[in-house]
């Protein structure tokens, strides 16, 4: 949900974040744990790319685009800020994922 606070003029109060596009780009490489790439697009107005789907000891995960600090540590520079929107992104992601993985 999108908070309104007196600064954000025009602002939605109420208005649920859709995901109106995802796409996954399959990585196939048999030597890494990175088994994808996506971008999804909210609301037909803002996209995220990089999103990263990782091969991980408990299955697969979803990992928001990052850079890594002069400190060698990976940084989110772009993530949900709440847990709902983490799981509905990470949901639709795994969904094209999958099919993605199935059309072969």
């Amino acid at each position: 949900m999108l908070k309104c606070n007196k600064y954000r003029k025009g602002c939605n109060k109420g208005k649920d974040m859709n995901i109106t596009d995802v796409r996954v780009r399959i990585v196939k490489r048999d030597d890494s744990k990175l088994k994808a790439v996506a971008s999804i697009t909210i609301d037909n107005a803002f996209v995220v790319h990089d999103i990263k789907v990782i091969e991980g000891a408990d299955g697969h995960f979803v990992a928001m685009p990052s850079r890594k600090s002069s400190e060698g540590e990976h940084k989110d520079i772009a993530h949900p800020i709440n847990t709902e929107t983490r799981e509905q992104i990470k949901s639709v992601i795994m969904n094209a994922f999958n099919e993605e993985l199935n059309k072969d």
